[in-house]
């Protein structure tokens, strides 16, 4: 064994392409260009080839017509393990078959002449993936000049079949479990400068971004192929995507087949330019100006390393660089080499240097794979680079290298190789010399061209200089400035774009997983609990047999002497009932209900000889049978004897009542002394409520925020933890739980059953808020992000279906009115009724929009992240609010007629903005704008937040909401803040948060209420009077009117003003009768001397609570007043037993008993 253990390299793998045989290779006539020959047979050989290595060339083969050429060709591609890169080169570069036809010799020549006829390209990318074998059938593409171009559509294609694979899967072992693809796709960049034209010198278009190989390092990926492209009207454009790096492909066989860009709708967008106001401008940008198109599909292979080194990098800084530069069409030979410094210098101008920075962030959220949206395009500086991505420096000088490489039909490779290590530092040299003469060149081709001048009237001279700007300015503190660059500002440019991933950088956890992880904290209870006295019950049904049959025995014994036992004159003797016993014994015998009886009981004998004397085998000696009946008997025999003194004493008792109040009255029993701060009497009733049915989630629920309102944290988690155990999907218990988990720093424990309630509901809003707020807790930027983007999506879709439903309904009114209109006039028609369409229909159908008049609102719905399909019919029928904005005006709606998708709904399918035909623009209708939903997700979280008491998550979420966009410092939030600061008791804070409430709204109800209740708890009783009676006089309620009632009357009691006490107290019993409300109609009724009423009052609130010492005590006063000493005495003894602690009354009782004795 050595010392050191030197890793051991896998060997490298050979990568087999196997040609099996081509097909629908029909040539009639075969042109060289030169001289044709006839027939139909012709000769093939196939080429093959990787990047700028030629891996082998098939036999010649003869085709005949209508039979498949056997080609049998197999070219080996070997895959070294050394270099990390080799997978990422399989990945993206594919293999590219071209097809040659051998030409006959003619006299007197040498050597074969040969002419291609097409190309096909395979993928490798299965393998790459992990697959050991894949079959392909490739069309044929044909090539210029081909006479594969002269076949007719309606003819079959031309295809080859391909096999590849290998012996042993490229990935193993953390290859697969780590390691990830990445897919990158740029689309097209949109609203170009507008001195970009069609005419006079064209450029070629670069995009370049980095990319980790390694742990450490980062290489740019370049998109050199871009074309300016006219408007869609003029050309159509080609949504297949193009090999990054092609090869040796010509024609259609740059395109990668069966992969074309997503129809995706601009709402499940991730980038900019998806807001309402951008409407009309991507509408603009997508179908009538021009366009830069690479539609360029770049797969990247990154190890374990590569994949964290990313994953660390969008944490640090979401915002990654895209940059975009125009360069100068290569003045050298197509497919060859630049021959001089001349033509190296020329071809190194960079100009119209941009920049768009790609926020990342979503591909942190759990389980996302892919993003894609269109990006802004900022001008670019070193400066800006590095504020927004914190690198020092841009790849653009090393991005036209490759970019100039590409162009030239070199190796693309975007990791230097050895060999040409040299020549690229001699390029990188080259490119920098020619910067300077680039610019006087750039200057001369823009005044021959004549393009528009830049910002005030001059020609940028220094634009491209910006490409590596002054360091030293920049530490200046002097901004740097790129002219070329701030037109793509100026003209709004965007590049679309795509990444996409095979697998999520973070995992989501499935709702499977989730479920188990809860069930590992809190385990469910079982629906039925686990018989450990199996004994004891077994004698208790004993018991209940026992009863039964005797029951059945007296209602035997009644049918038979019932009626003779009713007349007086029979005489009760001994023999008499001995004769009736004995005739009641032969009946018993005769009918067989003495047999079903001892049957009946058989089966409780035996489970008491099972279950009490553990016996359930024979017995082998007939003695111990014996002595083991003669126990068993005597033992039946005294639980005989128990059943029946048992059920005759329960004959004779009366049944207990029903109690008189329900869960739901004694959970507003227990709201009721909440408010009032008696917590001992709010904890009897929540207890209560869980005595009566202890398996009620709800109940331990209820329960469990009173604790936390009280600030027992260890009762509430026990409480929630109750609530789980009953219904493991019970969300609000799920989402407290995880609060009180937050609150006890268990940061793990509460992230999982957060998921879970979202997992539980994938569509509750508050559940993904509450999310959301947990991650701010814990400072985790991106999973808030996600979370709150997902509840504002859900918002977004519920205000959507709220106003599409009573548009519905809206609409059926209309249409039933207009019917039995139509049923008025026409009388005559009997089989339409009132219902039948009407033959001008009043709602105007909308029509797909034209190019002078886009669809701004089209997509303006919004969806799911989890279910993005689903976002179309969200988004279909929006309701018109009054608010709106009339800059939406012109948007259009979709509606449940037979029309079809309208606007940029059909364009995303097939081709973005065709315009359509103008005199259906005429008749479109005005579209009603999307809805707005009536409140933003921080406040829904925030009431019932503090419904329940969360305090701290209350906060947060009112601060959120101070922010929103849709919230601010509204009359909504200072109402919610003031609650807060009310069960917090912070008096003067509440106080003024409702001072700014009642300057939005000053006929709030809700905010005079509240100010009423800080004025009551500040003893400020004359104020607080003021504002309860002027919450009373508005027309509309507040939210809890309760409360209001009892502290208002309660004050009129305090100033005597008894008759006003009176009516606002029978109006709480009205609303929501209560011991308490019913106590001070009594109270009332009492001082204005109406004792009869006091006396039924007083009754009232003691059915509804027998353990009120003041009900007691009042009710010792009214019976003192009317004479009855015996009642008032008793009443007096059941309020000092109670522990009557209201000194006053006391005295008043004790004075009234010396005035009455």
């Amino acid at each position: 064994m050595t010392e050191v253990d030197v890793p051991q390299t896998r060997p490298p793998e050979p990568l087999s392409i196997h040609i099996v045989k081509a097909s629908n290779l029909k040539l009639t006539k075969i042109d060289n260009g030169q001289k044709g020959t006839k027939g139909d047979n012709v000769q093939i050989t196939v080429k093959v080839e990787f990047g700028d290595r030629q891996l082998g060339e098939s036999p010649k083969v003869e085709c005949i017509p209508d039979t498949p050429a056997e080609i049998d060709y197999t070219a080996t591609l070997n895959c070294t393990f050394e270099d990390p890169l080799v997978l990422d080169e399989i990945s993206y570069r594919p293999v590219v078959l071209t097809v040659t036809e051998v030409l006959p010799k003619e006299k007197k020549q040498k050597e074969e002449k040969t002419a291609q006829l097409g190309q096909c390209t395979v993928d490798l990318l299965p393998l790459v993936k992990g697959e050991t074998k894949h079959h392909y059938n490739l069309v044929i593409n044909p090539l210029p000049g081909s006479p594969l171009e002269t076949i007719s559509p309606e003819s079959p294609k031309p295809e080859m079949e391909v096999v590849i694979s290998v012996q042993e899967s490229l990935l193993e072992g953390t290859h697969i479990d780590q390691g990830n693809l990445m897919t990158l796709t740029v689309e097209s960049l949109y609203s170009p400068p507008e001195s970009w034209t069609m005419t006079g010198t064209q450029y070629a278009y670069c995009s370049a971004l980095p990319i980790p190989v390694s742990a450490e390092k980062e290489t740019p990926v370049v998109f050199a192929n871009g074309a300016l492209k006219p408007s869609v009207d003029k050309e159509p454009p080609n949504r297949q995507k193009k090999w990054a790096v092609p090869g040796t492909a010509q024609g259609n066989s740059v395109y990668i087949p069966e992969s074309f860009l997503p129809p995706d709708n601009i709402d499940d967008e991730d980038g900019e330019f998806k807001g309402k106001e951008d409407r009309e401008h991507r509408h603009m940008a997508e179908t009538e100006k021009l366009r830069v198109t690479w539609n360029t599909e770049r797969r990247c292979y990154m190890d374990a390393l590569a994949t964290k080194s990313f994953q660390d990098k969008i944490a640090k800084c979401r915002y990654w660089p895209v940059e975009v530069m125009r360069l100068p069409q290569p003045a050298a030979a197509k497919g060859k080499k630049s021959q001089n410094a001349t033509t190296v210098d020329d071809e190194g101008s960079i100009s119209y240097h941009g920049v768009a920075f790609v926020n990342l962030a979503p591909l942190l959220y759990p389980g996302v794979k892919r993003i894609r949206g269109a990006y802004k395009v900022h001008a670019y500086t070193d400066h800006a680079m590095h504020e927004k991505t914190k690198r020092k420096t841009g790849f653009g000088e090393e991005a036209a290298k490759i970019a100039f490489n590409i162009l030239n039909r070199n190796s693309a490779s975007p990791f230097p190789k050895k060999a040409g290590k040299e020549g690229g530092e001699k390029k990188e040299k080259e490119v920098k010399k020619g910067r300077s003469m680039s610019i006087a060149q750039q200057q001369q081709q823009q005044q021959a061209n004549a393009a528009p001048a830049g910002p005030g009237g001059q020609v940028p001279t220094e634009a491209s200089q910006t490409i590596k700007s002054d360091t030293g300015s920049e530490m200046e503190g002097q901004a740097p400035v790129n002219v070329e660059g701030q037109q793509y500002v100026d003209a709004k440019s965007y590049v679309m774009l795509e990444i996409c991933l095979t697998r999520p950088l973070i995992p989501k956890r499935p709702p499977e997983e989730l479920a188990r992880r809860v069930a590992e904290y809190i385990p469910p209870r079982p629906l039925f609990p686990k018989r450990t006295d199996g004994a004891q019950r077994a004698v208790e049904d004993f018991h209940n047999q026992v009863g039964s049959v005797a029951n059945l025995i007296l209602d035997e014994f009644r049918d038979q002497f019932g009626d003779i036992l009713k007349t007086d004159d029979v005489p009760q003797t001994v023999e008499a009932m001995e004769s009736r016993r004995q005739k009641l014994i032969y009946e018993l015998n005769s009918s067989g209900k003495y047999f079903s009886f001892k049957e009946q009981l058989k089966y409780a004998v035996v489970k008491i000889v099972r279950e009490k004397y553990l016996k359930t085998s024979a017995f082998e000696d007939r003695q111990e049978l014996q002595t083991f009946l003669s126990e068993l008997y005597v033992y039946l025999i005294d639980q005989m004897h128990v059943a029946l003194g048992k059920f005759l004493a329960l004959e004779d008792q009366a049944p207990i009542p029903k109690p008189m109040t329900d869960s739901a009255q004694l959970k507003h029993f227990a709201r009721e002394a909440e408010v009032n701060g008696n917590y001992e009497l709010a904890t009897k009733y929540y207890q209560e409520r869980i005595a009566r049915n202890k398996n009620d989630p709800s109940h331990w629920f209820d329960y469990g925020t009173f604790c936390l309102y009280i600030n027992d944290i260890t009762k509430a988690e026990e409480c929630f933890k109750e609530c789980i155990a009953i219904d493991q999907k019970h969300l609000q218990g799920l989402l407290l739980y995880g609060v009180v988990c937050t609150l006890s720093e268990r940061n793990e424990a509460a992230e999982t059953f957060f998921e879970a309630a979202t997992c539980v509901d994938p569509k509750s809003i508050l559940a993904w808020t509450m999310l959301g707020l947990f991650y701010d807790a814990v400072n985790n930027e991106i999973g808030a992000e996600m979370a709150y983007l997902e509840a504002n999506k859900l918002n977004q879709a519920a205000a959507v279906a709220e106003a599409k439903a009573l548009r519905d309904d809206e609409m059926a009114k209309e249409k039933l009115a207009r019917g039995e209109h139509e049923s008025e006039d026409k009388e005559v028609d009997h089989d339409q009724g009132g219902l039948a369409p009407p033959s001008v229909p009043d709602i105007k159908q909308p029509s797909p929009p034209s190019s002078d008049k886009p669809p701004t609102s089209a997509r303006s719905g919004k969806g799911s992240v989890s279910d993005r399909r689903m976002s179309a019919s969200k988004r279909s029928d929006p309701h018109l609010r009054p608010d709106q904005s009339p800059l939406l005006q012109g948007s259009k709606i979709k509606t449940d007629s037979t029309t079809s998708r309208p606007g940029s709904h059909y364009r995303m399918g097939s081709q973005r903005g065709t315009p359509q035909p103008a005199e259906e623009v005429e008749e479109s209708p005005v579209r009603e704008p999307t809805p707005v939903p009536r409140s933003s997700i921080y406040m829904q979280a925030i009431e019932w937040l503090i419904e329940v008491k969360a305090i701290p998550f209350t906060e947060r979420a009112l601060a959120h909401e101070l922010l929103s966009p849709m919230g601010g410092p509204t009359s909504g939030y200072h109402i919610n803040y003031a609650r807060l600061k009310l069960q917090k008791k912070e008096y003067k804070e509440a106080e003024n948060s409702l001072d700014e409430a009642l300057q939005f709204d000053y006929q709030n109800p809700d905010a005079w209420a509240l100010m009423g209740h800080v004025k009551y708890m500040t003893n400020d009783v004359e104020a607080s009077r003021d504002c309860y009676e002027r919450t009373l006089s508005f027309t509309t309620d507040a939210a809890e009117m309760h409360s209001i009632y009892l502290r208002l009357a309660s004050i009129y009691l305090q100033e005597e003003k008894f008759s006003n006490a009176k009516n606002t107290f029978l109006m709480a019993c009205k609303r929501s009768p209560s011991c308490v409300s019913w106590l001070g109609v009594g109270i009332a009724c009492y001082r204005l001397g109406e004792l009869a009423e006091a006396e039924d009052a007083l009754s009232e609130a003691n059915i509804l609570n027998n353990t009120d010492p003041e009900v007691w005590g009042y009710l010792s006063l009214v019976c003192l007043k009317t004479g009855r000493q015996l009642e008032a005495e008793q009443a007096y003894k059941y309020a000092l037993k109670l522990n009557l602690s209201d000194y006053d009354l006391l005295a008043e009782i004790q004075h009234v008993q010396q005035v009455f004795k």
